[in-house]
């Protein structure tokens, strides 16, 4: 019995024939051969139609959350499209090289697409930032219609679950959520590649070849020219299918067709650019002779370069799961395709692969490329989410099978469902985490310049200066009417933005756009022309990071406060300070007061070189500079060999140790119950670090540590302890020790303490107070304006592989260094009518001789103790006369310059009024007999700080 070949529904046989291909030859059906062999089918129920309207409104949904919060993360968004459509709408904007008329490699047509966009937007509201949004909304829109179609046509040609699951991938994958609305050529690209992919993949009433092609070629020409090879692939399908049918002709008018298309609107795009640059030019031609044919001195690369494996670590970050099954989509149908000689979608395996192999292609190319950036991932997106969907779909089809034949068949099925739907809830969780992560973490740009919108600013001609953040600058849509963004020089010394020029009489139509302007160049080379003095700024845009070091290019400005109010500050993660799970992801701020132990385990530090307790000397820290004074933690990282410093002082600060302990025992020494492991933690450390780099004073042992000068032997592991655990951590180091937790609150409190040569405070007034209460009950300068948030923000994120340091300084007017008795009594003494006086520097005596002034600096380490979590001090002081410290070179301007400038409250707080006409009288007479002597100059500037 013989008949003809069976034909698939819609006329599809594998991946050899399309609706139309035969239409006018003679065809079988899968009925006409059910008839000849006299059998009947039960026919496949149809899949229930996709909600397209609901499908679109998800997305919208999705965009719409994009364009109101998401941030920008790429500079050349703001300053080669944000910019130069402000300047069409707005008559003012920075102008980057590319848009000079003397090399024109950026098209004005899809600039002034989006420009009719935000003049429609202008209409409802006449704040720059309402344009800003609206054209963001409007290409959240553009893509959530570009996703909706192309879903409804990947449901219809594969089947419902590739759709959904595909749909699934584009609206929560952190990569499309910025991508979405993105305002790059590249955003564009993809949209358009989407519209292609539906046409070439929608098979229903004939080949679309033709509107295929213009699609891709509208995503080339007026976005990014290599979004084209997108096309190949697909391309070489259709014509390979033609020559196998032989139908040439036919092929030939398609690809004329959407040839033609894309040529007029290259015509468009060229007539548009005339209009503007007063010159005929092929923008998408520049482009592509610019990166590919400029020679090593110019191109991409001279922007920098990135590893072979930048785009698998991108792609892992804003993909997550769906990019591993992206990059094995391929593998996954080959070998469905060996093992089981079926395909498990409406098209067969070559089909499916031909749009699978666009995303590989372009992975391909450009990751062979050395210049890489995230947004040249973005035409590709739809292509990656296709390939994982339909290689999510093959393993859930093998995943369901109930054949008790096959291995798969014999798991329950209730087992297979959990295991799939942990899989994605997996990969949901994620991306929504990263999703959340972007926006919390680097939001503050976007938000920042609200102040300058105020009632009383509005129309008020300034400049916004940008330092080292130029680059996170959201674009002049920020800046109300008036304001102009400049930039003030720092460590960048590439190519900055120039301004389009703002004349009018006399140029005709946006001049800016014709105009050659001045210091462009096409090889990044600094122009110091595009700097202006700092003096002429009346804002300023600045990032602080405590751990990071500031330079003569890049001070911290905001530490300024004589020069600079602050008018609004917003958090920005801090990198350094921020673990690398935290750097990718949202994580919750977990319940308050509870801390889970960390698997972390301090370098071991080696010997310090050539130590002795009677020979080396303490380090001359000098922690003060030529004024103005400025009011910050100042940390900075701390290096692990650093954490415990001892020296040739060690013998008489361990007596004294010892002495106020049998003196004042619990009123120096303590610890709460809460925090009794914490404690012995920090005993723990201590044994483990201290014989490791001071072997010559210390010796470990098999129950804790022995001291080889004094003879005494600590035993930790004993219980009960021989004493309190912070008293016997005090017996081992010069420094003062102090441990906070974290309580329920969320505030983090003085528990386990050692404060035994402070000076100046007493353990017992502040053990059990909250940190903040500490710092105001001591009426610490600029704590509730200046410190407190950063102090607590620093508190609950710091982790215990990053420790810091910081130093301070006092004057003191007597020589105890446990405690400065020129203040007062340590204890509180009963004075008239019964009332206690406390200690302080209203009681000091005035103007006390030379020889009692004392420099008493401090040098603090904190860290997180990995088990407990609690927030360990170390209080490090050295106290030496002021007679001595002065012999240094530098040093005596240089401290009377800071002593000086103190504020008031700092003054205040550190006693000047007390001390002040002698010291610095003093102090001026020793600066002079080192000038006088050539060993400084009148402008002496800071040596190396602390030191």
């Amino acid at each position: 019995m013989a008949s003809t070949p069976q034909q698939p529904p819609n006329g599809r046989s594998g991946d050899l024939q399309k609706p139309g291909t035969f239409k006018n030859g003679p065809t079988s059906s899968r009925s006409d051969v059910s008839k000849s062999l006299g059998l009947s089918k039960r026919k496949t129920p149809a899949e229930p139609p996709i909600p397209t309207l609901g499908v679109f409104y998800a997305f919208l949904l999705v965009n719409t959350l994009a364009a109101a919060f998401v941030p920008i993360l790429d500079c050349d968004e703001v300053f080669n499209y944000w910019e130069p459509t402000h300047y069409l709408n707005r008559g003012s904007g920075l102008q980057t090289w590319e848009y000079s008329p003397e090399y024109t490699i950026r098209s004005w047509l899809y600039i002034v697409i989006h420009a009719i966009v935000g003049k429609i937007g202008s209409l409802f509201s006449s704040r720059t930032t309402a344009e800003f949004y609206f054209i963001r909304l409007i290409l959240g829109a553009t893509c959530a219609a570009c996703e909706t179609r192309l879903l409804s046509v990947v449901c219809k040609t594969f089947n419902t679950r590739v759709g959904i699951i595909f749909g699934i991938v584009m609206a929560t994958s952190p990569g499309m959520f910025h991508a979405s609305v993105a305002y790059l050529p590249s955003s564009f690209s993809m949209y358009m590649t989407m519209l292609g992919m539906a046409a070439f993949m929608d098979w229903r009433g004939g080949l679309k070849t033709g509107m295929g092609i213009m699609w891709f070629g509208i995503g080339a020409i007026i976005g990014w020219p290599f979004s084209g090879v997108l096309i190949i692939p697909i391309l070489a399908e259709d014509f390979v299918l033609s020559l196998m049918t032989g139908d040439i002709s036919e092929i030939v008018y398609r690809y004329l067709d959407g040839v033609v298309r894309s040529l007029l609107v290259l015509a468009l795009q060229v007539a548009v650019d005339a209009f503007f640059y007063h010159e005929v030019t092929v923008v998408p031609w520049n482009i592509v002779s610019y990166n590919v044919f400029s020679g090593s001195s110019r191109g991409p690369e001279i922007f920098g370069t990135e590893s072979w494996d930048f785009y698998i670590r991108n792609l892992c970050l804003n993909f997550n799961i769906w990019s591993v099954l992206a990059l094995f989509a391929g593998p996954i149908l080959a070998l469905q395709f060996l093992l089981h000689r079926r395909s498990t979608t409406n098209q067969s395996p070559i089909r499916s692969l031909v749009f699978i192999a666009p995303f590989y292609l372009w992975f391909a190319i450009f990751s062979t490329q050395g210049h890489k950036e995230e947004r040249f991932m973005y035409p590709a997106y739809p292509f990656l989410a296709l390939s994982a969907a339909i290689a999510l779909h093959t393993i859930l089809t093998n995943i369901g099978s109930s054949d008790p034949a096959r291995l798969m068949g014999k798991i329950p099925a209730k087992l297979k469902l959990y295991v799939v739907s942990l899989f994605v809830l997996l990969a949901l969780d994620i991306s929504v985490a990263r999703t959340i992560g972007i926006v919390t973490a680097y939001r503050a740009p976007l938000q920042i310049y609200g102040p300058l919108h105020e009632d009383r600013l509005i129309n008020n001609e300034a400049n916004v200066c940008l330092g080292k953040d130029w680059y996170r600058f959201p674009s002049s849509y920020f800046l109300p009417k008036g304001m102009r963004a400049k930039f003030i020089k720092s460590a960048f010394d590439g190519l900055l933005p120039g301004q389009f020029t703002e004349a009018k009489t006399g140029f005709g139509f946006f001049p800016g756009t014709w105009l050659i302007p001045a210091g462009m160049n096409d090889q990044n080379l600094e122009d110091p022309g595009k700097h202006i003095d700092i003096n002429h700024c009346s804002f300023l845009v600045d990032s602080y990071f405590p751990n990071l070091p500031s330079s003569d290019l890049e001070p911290n400005y905001i530490e300024d406060t004589e020069t600079w109010e602050e008018m609004q500050c917003s958090a920005f993660l801090d990198s350094s300070q921020t673990t690398f799970i935290g750097r990718i992801l949202w994580i919750p701020d977990l319940e308050p007061g509870v801390w889970t132990a960390v698997d972390f385990e301090r370098p071991a530090a080696p010997p310090y070189p050539d130590w002795d307790v009677h020979e080396t000397k303490p380090l001359p820290y000098r922690p003060f500079r030529h004024g103005p004074y400025h009011i910050t933690m100042g940390l900075r990282t701390m290096q692990w060999d650093e954490w415990i410093e001892l020296d040739n002082h060690y013998p008489r600060f361990h007596g004294d140790k010892k002495r106020r302990i049998e003196e004042r025992g619990e009123k120096c020494c303590k610890t709460a119950p809460e925090a009794f492991d914490g404690a012995i933690e920090l005993l723990e450390e201590l044994c483990s670090y201290l014989p490791q780099r001071y072997p010559s004073l210390f010796q470990s042992t098999p129950t804790g540590i022995h001291n080889l000068l004094t003879q005494e032997t600590f035993d930790i592991t004993a219980r009960p302890l021989a004493e309190d655990p912070m008293q016997m951590a005090a017996r081992l180091t010069q420094d003062d020790l102090a441990i906070m937790f974290e309580k329920p609150d969320g505030q983090y409190y003085l528990l386990a303490g050692a404060i035994l040569l402070a000076g100046f405070w007493r353990l017992s007034d502040k053990f059990g107070m909250p940190l903040s209460e500490i710092h105001t009950s001591g009426d610490v300068p600029g704590f509730k304006t200046k410190l407190e948030k950063g102090m607590m923000n620093f508190f609950r994120r710091i982790q215990p592989g990053q420790p810091v340091l910081r130093n301070n300084y006092f004057i003191q007017v007597d020589d105890d260094l446990a405690w400065s008795h020129s203040i007062g009594s340590e204890d509180p003494v009963q004075g008239d009518g019964g009332v206690m006086q406390a200690a302080g520097w209203g009681s000091a005596e005035k103007n006390k001789a030379i020889e009692h002034h004392y420099f008493r600096s401090e040098r603090q380490s904190l860290r997180r103790l990995p088990r407990s979590g609690g927030v360990v001090f170390t209080i490090r002081t050295y106290f030496e006369p002021i007679t001595k410290v002065v012999k240094e070179v530098g040093v005596p301007g240089r401290l009377a310059s800071a002593v000086r400038s103190w504020g008031d409250d700092v003054a205040r707080y550190k006693g000047r009024e007390r001390y002040g006409e002698v010291l610095l009288e003093y102090l001026d007479g020793k600066h002079r007999e080192q000038v006088d002597k050539g060993l400084v100059s009148e402008t002496e500037e800071d040596g190396k700080y602390p030191f």
